[in-house]
């Protein structure tokens, strides 16, 4: 499937499947694909197993990866070629705000200003939420090293903030959708449906609750 141009970006809280849809959506419109470089983070392992400690260098170190890449994509051509991201630049706010103490949030507030002026805006933000049991068996079932110590109050707690953060979210039209129930990966319905939605969203926000059955 081909679509002329424009910038995707695939959202939602840890376990979700942002970079597995991100993948399906760049395939099925011939697009480019920016992943964000999660395992490269030299403090994250540390940031599970301590997150007072190293809860300012993991994000510092997030920010900037996330910054050159979005950089490198506003010099491209977003007109003749969808380009998908698994990632908003704007979304390290969520953790920052979650992981941060009062003096370090001020100090990467300050950073990150002043990298988000230079940042492009999304033709579409995808927002793809579950519940807490679900995304806590999609991080079992990947089996990453260092996602195994993360609690189920951490889980909540960063779910609870991206609901918060896209319930005020404004900057770009914006899809999201529930995935509880649904596979993407697995059900070729599942993820024509959603294809549809998203060549059919229009300007602000838009709910995509897909039932089995």
């Amino acid at each position: 499937m081909e679509r002329r141009g424009g910038y995707i970006a695939v959202e939602g809280p840890i376990g979700v499947g942002k970079t597995s849809l991100a993948r399906l959506l760049a395939a099925e419109f011939n697009g480019r694909l920016i992943l964000e470089e999660v395992e490269d983070n030299p403090f994250l392992a540390r940031f599970y197993a301590d997150a007072e400690k190293y809860a300012l260098p993991v994000q510092l170190y997030f920010l900037l990866t996330r910054y050159n890449q979005q950089r490198a994509l506003s010099q491209q051509d977003l007109f003749t070629q969808t380009t998908v991201s698994d990632y908003l630049f704007a979304k390290d706010q969520i953790f920052a705000a979650q992981n941060l103490a009062p003096d370090e949030l001020d100090l990467y507030d300050k950073v990150y200003r002043l990298l988000d002026e230079r940042m492009v805006k999304p033709d579409l933000v995808v927002f793809i939420s579950a519940r807490i049991e679900v995304l806590a068996e999609r991080l079992r079932r990947r089996n990453r090293d260092f996602e195994r110590d993360i609690s189920m109050e951490y889980l909540e707690q960063i779910s609870a903030a991206y609901r918060d953060f896209f319930f005020y979210y404004d900057d770009a039209p914006l899809l999201v959708v529930e995935t509880s129930e649904i596979d993407f990966v697995a059900d070729a319905n599942d993820l024509r449906d959603l294809i549809r939605e998203i060549e059919g969203a229009g300007q602000g926000t838009q709910h995509f609750i897909p039932r089995k059955g």
